[in-house]
């Protein structure tokens, strides 16, 4: 269980304060409306309407304590960029801002952030690889040109081993499991033979999961 903070309550903080509800994280939601926090007040353990640009106000959370904090602000980028700030300089552990455009993402990180998202852009990429692939299941983008991938088991595949395929030594992908009728298989021998209708969760860098599988993403 972690502590969140989580500042500006629009479409994104909302789904993101769902999700960290569902982990049984304990959330501080903050928003200068409380119009706007009225929908997630069954799902965090309290909330505040305050001005999350004021010095004052800020300090008086308790910044430290947290775990994470994270700056959702949408429809202002000045006001996400001042929160972003005034986080670090009350001293806030680990600060996620919200971006929406790669030139703010250079600026919330020169005031202070430590991560910043794209939620609009990594659900579009995220939908476009997983819907214009007829074999992509699931995916997973990984810091440093990696990603995570559960797709169709490949039609020249079925039938042969991880051993024949050469999945590790040849195409330099790590199968991290294999889903059989439902059942998902975390322990395989090197002669573990692939069926039609398996699905395989790969782990790589990108260059080799698209020449390995042939997925243009």
């Amino acid at each position: 269980m972690k502590n969140i903070l989580v500042i500006g309550i629009g479409r994104f903080g909302y789904h993101l304060i769902d999700q960290l509800n569902k982990a049984g994280d304990q959330i501080l939601a903050v928003d200068s409306s409380e119009e706007r926090l009225e929908p997630v007040l069954g799902m965090v353990t309290s909330s505040l309407i305050g001005d999350a640009t004021n010095e004052t106000f800020v300090r008086s959370l308790g910044v430290e304590n947290f775990d994470v904090c994270f700056v959702a602000i949408g429809d202002d980028f000045q006001a996400s960029l001042e929160t972003t700030s005034m986080l670090k300089e009350c001293g806030a552990k680990y600060v996620v801002a919200r971006a929406a455009r790669s030139v703010q993402k250079k600026f919330l990180l020169a005031n202070g952030a430590d991560s910043v998202v794209f939620p609009e852009k990594q659900l579009a990429e995220w939908a476009a690889i997983r819907w214009c692939s007829g074999r992509v299941v699931d995916y997973l983008d990984y810091p440093g040109d990696f990603s995570i991938f559960e797709i169709k088991v490949p039609k020249e595949w079925i039938g042969k081993s991880l051993a024949e395929l050469g999945i590790r030594q040849k195409l330099h992908l790590n199968v991290l499991s294999i889903k059989r009728n439902g059942e998902v298989v975390l322990e395989f021998p090197a002669d573990f033979l692939f069926e039609e209708g398996d699905t395989v969760t790969i782990f790589g860098a990108d260059k080799d999961i698209k020449k390995g599988i042939n997925l243009n993403y």
